[in-house]
């Protein structure tokens, strides 16, 4: 992609936003009950290409549960509200019940005060599998050899290692620094990390053995990342050049790795288009946090929005979009592509010809404007 002079000496490369790309119909369609949502990834299979994110606002064990009965798969943050309280669901409805936003955002605050019990951790591992899930979780690159062990012993499925910005290097005068490549490689258990947004840093995760990389830096309803620091890449963009790294590492080891949408994915639409730029997943977060039931109730706020120093995050309230199992999988009246999504990545699938996921990554776009 040609890039733009800012000024007189610097330029930068034009990204490219989802809202700015459709689908291109071919010359192929198909019936609905002929299209395969399925995804793998290592020894686990779900029906429908999807991860929660792990946000208290979002999933809980009990949660995990639901939507792995819908065919997705629930992801705890073990770090969160249900790492450091016995039980946090008294808690989280009074937020719910709130109408001020900075009541609401004290009170969260003052949760994410107590400090992560690996004995918790433990406990909500077990939950998860005990409610007929698969027990993924996630960890902050900072806390994750610290807990290492506790998440072998507990027996976790699937570790996500996730941060605002990851990568397979860092800087650090500290003795303890995290060599994720060696810790990767050393992990019994399947692990996927970011978020990363440019070829090279994918490349780098993806070298480092992980099963899969998420491709994305706080793109969704509740960040302030890009306010906070600058930092942002458009996902459209940043997933095609996630993809071409994944040829690459395919080719020099034959090993493929997934590539896993995250941030800011609102609609049907949306997931169907990340899928076409090369995306094998996504990650849903204000999609699942607007249902009803949902452990905030309306409110809904990131990973890092009680940070003791530096905050990218911020409390939000949704409208409810309609029951958890209507906004996966419907049926719904909503006509803004919000609800039944993948009834609607079905829908695209179908009416473009192809099959799998896999076949819609080959799918062709046009840039639209947005």
């Amino acid at each position: 992609m040609a890039e733009i002079d800012i000024g007189l000496g610097k330029s930068a490369r034009q990204g490219i936003t989802l809202d700015q790309v459709a689908l291109v119909p071919s010359r192929r369609t198909r019936d609905l009950d002929k299209v395969d949502l399925s995804w793998q990834i290592d020894a686990y299979r779900v029906d429908l290409p999807f991860l929660t994110s792990p946000m208290d606002s979002v999933t809980t064990p009990e949660r995990a549960g639901e939507v792995d009965a819908l065919g997705g798969l629930g992801v705890l943050d073990l770090e969160g509200v249900w790492a450091r309280h016995e039980d946090p669901s008294a808690a989280l409805a009074e937020v719910a019940e709130m109408d001020d936003v900075e009541m609401a955002r004290a009170r969260l605050r003052a949760l994410y005060d107590a400090p992560v019990n690996h004995d918790l951790v433990t406990e909500r591992i077990k939950a998860m599998h005990a409610a007929g899930a698969y027990a993924a979780g996630s960890v902050s690159p900072k806390r994750v050899a610290s807990m290492a062990d506790t998440l072998l012993r507990a027996e976790l499925d699937l570790l996500v290692i996730s941060g605002t910005v990851i990568s397979a290097e860092h800087v650090s005068d500290a003795d303890d620094t995290l060599n994720l490549k060696q810790f990767v490689r050393e992990l019994e258990t399947p692990v996927i990390v970011g978020g990363c947004a440019s070829y090279r840093a994918a490349l780098h995760l993806m070298r480092t053995g992980a099963a899969g990389v998420l491709v994305g830096i706080d793109g969704g309803r509740s960040a302030t990342t890009g306010s906070v620091t600058g930092i942002g890449s458009p996902l459209a963009t940043s997933i095609a050049d996630v993809r071409a790294a994944r040829m690459r590492h395919l080719d020099e080891t034959g090993v493929y790795v997934h590539v896993i949408a995250d941030g800011g994915l609102r609609s049907g639409g949306d997931i169907a288009k990340a899928i076409a730029c090369g995306a094998d997943s996504v990650v849903l977060g204000s999609a699942l946090a607007a249902t009803d039931g949902a452990p905030g109730g309306e409110w809904h706020w990131g990973r890092t929005a009680f940070h003791p120093t530096l905050p990218q995050g911020d409390v939000v309230r949704l409208p409810s979009a309609g029951t958890l199992a209507e906004v996966v999988s419907g049926p719904t009246e909503r006509t803004d592509g919000k609800a039944n999504l993948f009834g609607a990545l079905r829908q695209s699938m179908a009416a473009l010809g192809f099959e799998t996921v896999k076949e819609l990554q080959s799918a062709e776009l046009v840039i639209t404007g947005g």
